[in-house]
């Protein structure tokens, strides 16, 4: 159960997913199970860029990374989708994750 907060900063977070050329944003882990009550924890993302990111991947990345932390106040992973290589990972991610975005 995604808490109300993100639903609250929706508008926003479609801005920098538009803005950073995001394909799709994912959130996983304990705030996507809504495990994490004290809101202290940090925010797992999963991201899927564009092929062509505008200003490149580099500058996509960095920029929804520190975007992401400074409209949640919270310390943020961002984990590219392509770049997943262990399957247990993936499988744990899969038990979690929530679409926030998708183009």
């Amino acid at each position: 159960m995604l808490s109300t907060h993100f639903s609250e900063q929706s508008e926003k977070l479609e801005a920098l997913c538009r803005r950073f050329g995001v394909r799709s944003l994912e959130l996983f882990g304990s705030a996507a199970m809504g495990t994490d009550s004290s809101g202290a924890g940090d925010l797992d993302f999963l991201v899927e860029f564009r092929p062509d990111p505008p200003g490149g991947y580099a500058e996509a990345y960095f920029g929804l990374l520190e975007s992401l932390t400074e409209l949640f106040g919270r310390r943020v992973d961002l984990v590219v989708t392509a770049a997943i290589r262990n399957p247990y990972f993936l499988e744990a991610i899969q038990r979690t994750r929530t679409l926030l975005y998708a183009a």
